[in-house]
């Protein structure tokens, strides 16, 4: 029985840790169908939502109002960052772009370097965060939210690009570009609404995250390695496979470190991308023939 709830614990851990890289996979999975940019400064996105809310939050703001204008205030530094960034060399190969956002997410830890310091801060849980009893294991609420949230945002994701006029407009941008311009469908505008969209999500992870392991101004690094990893081992074309990739990185790493040791488990992910992109480049859960959200 014992060994049943240490492996129900790591699933749970797994599952929290899978929808974090969930939510900042899908920003990656928007901008990259859209623009065709693959954005390193997405988990940025993420730290700013975090420490933005969390100092709102010491400004005596209700939680709830704090992590909606940190959103707000993240989708405006995404579309500057559209505009300012990728729009300005949008004609440029696509190894100048990545190293492009490369650069800004570098210029990006150093702004919040100078205005919130190195030491990590926390953010106050959504709810009462006692833990729950199952089967031997335990589960915060705030654990919760974080799974549950990462569900919501897939099925908006499917609802909006599937059945809303602006969401076929942008994956007719995705199909066929000309045909979009054609129908009146201005790409460039397109490409903005993607960025925005993406860099608003990215800051719903960070606020979600920072209640359960802190915020720094480093965080976003790290989580955008592993939700780039995620992506591309579920499928950098479909954000359902996305999510499902994101899931399955989460599980694995929480079992490494919990069975073996915490220093492998970026060895394993790591290594798990690389097998991926030898024997399945297109990714585990994705069609191999084009793009879809």
């Amino acid at each position: 029985m014992e060994t049943f709830s240490q492996m129900l614990q790591l699933l749970f851990s797994g599952l929290t840790i899978g929808a974090i890289y969930a939510l900042i996979a899908v920003g990656f999975v928007i901008i990259y169908n859209v623009t065709g940019i693959l954005n390193f400064a997405q988990g940025e996105f993420a730290m700013f939502g975090a420490l933005i809310s969390i100092s709102l939050v010491k400004a005596n703001l209700p939680l709830w109002l704090a992590i909606i204008l940190s959103i707000v205030i993240v989708a405006a530094i995404g579309a500057v960052f559209e505009r300012t960034a990728i729009h300005t060399a949008r004609k440029s190969s696509m190894t100048t772009l990545i190293i492009i956002t490369i650069g800004v997410s570098i210029a990006f830890r150093g702004i919040a370097i100078l205005i919130w310091g190195t030491q990590a801060q926390t953010l106050p849980p959504f709810t009462d965060n006692t833990p729950i009893k199952f089967l031997e294991a335990v589960l915060l609420p705030q654990n919760l939210w974080a799974i549950g949230l990462s569900i919501v945002i897939l099925i908006v994701m499917m609802y909006f690009f599937n059945y809303t006029f602006t969401g076929k407009s942008l994956t007719a941008c995705v199909v066929n570009p000309f045909a979009a311009r054609l129908m009146g469908i201005n790409p460039n505008k397109m490409s903005l609404l993607a960025v925005v969209v993406s860099a608003g999500v990215g800051a719903l992870a960070g606020t979600v995250i920072a209640p359960i392991s802190g915020a720094s101004y480093d965080m976003g690094m790290m989580l955008g390695i592993k939700a780039f990893v995620a992506a591309v081992v579920g499928g950098l074309t479909n954000a359902p496979a996305a999510i499902a990739g994101a899931f399955l990185i989460g599980i694995i790493e929480a079992f490494t470190e919990g069975l073996w040791s915490s220093g492998l488990k970026d060895v394993v992910c790591f290594s798990l991308l690389l097998l991926i992109l030898f024997v399945k480049p297109e990714g585990l859960f994705a069609k191999a023939s084009g793009k879809r959200v």
